[in-house]
């Protein structure tokens, strides 16, 4: 039992530093949209969580080439760091309700991947759109 809460709780850390770097905790409902996205992406696509937050094409923080990559790195005693922490946690407990529409991908407002042509998003949280 002791380790099945230690993995739990790095699980937490890790993704909360995703969410953390990727969204730079603008807000709490986009911390609990993206929870959600990976949520919802794991149970769609029966992949494991950790499958879902160490790929680099869905979150590109994760590539040392970007901006964002830095974030990874931030003081677990930050504020905003111990909301992600505390979204993701909510998460793996299972008690936290879907807040993007039950979709399984998203992009930053500012690019425009060839994988969303075409695609309508359905929600849009604080300068990110989220497709099912």
């Amino acid at each position: 039992m002791q380790s099945e809460q230690t993995g739990r709780e790095s699980l937490s850390y890790r993704i909360a530093r995703v969410v953390y770097a990727e969204t730079e905790a603008k807000s709490l409902k986009l911390i609990e949209a993206m929870t959600s996205m990976i949520a919802n992406r794991a149970k769609k696509l029966n992949l494991a969580l950790e499958n879902i937050i160490s790929d680099k094409t869905i979150f590109t923080c994760l590539e040392e080439t970007s901006g964002r990559h830095e974030l990874l790195r931030i003081d677990e005693k930050d504020e905003k760091f111990q909301v992600c922490l505390r979204t993701a946690q909510r998460m793996l407990h299972d008690v936290l309700e879907d807040k993007c529409y039950r979709a399984i991908i998203f992009h930053h407002d500012s690019v425009s991947p060839d994988w969303a042509f075409g695609r309508g998003y359905i929600a849009d949280i604080d300068g990110f759109l989220f497709y099912r």
